[in-house]
């Protein structure tokens, strides 16, 4: 175990190779699970203000779903996380030639909103756990991202590496800088 500023950083972050591998995975990890994507308390009243612009990117079923229940939802534990839509897609999802897709990221690509994503999308396959005196960064092992990691591992890609952009917008630069001398001495 890693620790960088009380946040304790799990030492598959240093060691598993991963690279997203879109064309065989299909976006699965925004259509499967057992619950919608973690949610800061902060990100749901972004949601809220942005939801007008993210719905031209939706799909029918996630604008009423969100119509009727609003942005957020509870998982299991009572955290926040996004809504599905017959508990299964999440209701931000919208799909291009078969790859499930992000209508968020898509409005804030075309610069329609100033909010990327939820930053437990952008970070995944790593998970944070929040406890009362610090947070744990976790890598989340799940089959369908075999081949995140087969394409990592020919890249030599490490996880802290592919995911910096998302753990310096968590995080910070400092922090980040922090993680990586700490891993490559």
């Amino acid at each position: 175990m890693l620790v960088i500023d009380k946040i304790l950083v799990s030492e598959e972050i240093r060691d598993i190779r991963f690279c997203c591998d879109l064309d065989k995975c299909l976006g699965a990890c925004c259509v499967e699970g057992d619950a919608g994507a973690p949610l800061e308390e902060e990100e749901i009243s972004i949601l809220e203000d942005d939801i007008e612009a993210i719905k031209p990117y939706m799909v029918k079923k996630g604008i009423e779903v969100v119509e009727k229940y609003g942005v957020f939802d509870y998982d299991a534990s009572g955290e926040f996380v996004t809504p599905l839509i017959n508990d299964k897609d999440c209701v931000f999802v919208y799909y291009e030639n078969n790859i499930a897709k992000c209508a968020i990221e898509k409005a804030f690509e075309e610069g329609k909103v100033s909010f990327q994503k939820p930053v437990s999308c952008h970070l995944y396959p790593i998970r944070i756990t929040k406890h009362e005196n610090f947070e744990a960064v976790n890598y989340h092992k799940w089959y369908i991202c075999q081949a995140a990691c087969t394409l990592g591992k020919k890249l030599e890609l490490p996880l802290y590496k592919f995911l910096k952009v998302p753990l310096i917008r968590k995080y910070g630069r400092e922090w980040y800088g922090k993680l990586v001398k700490e891993i490559e001495g």
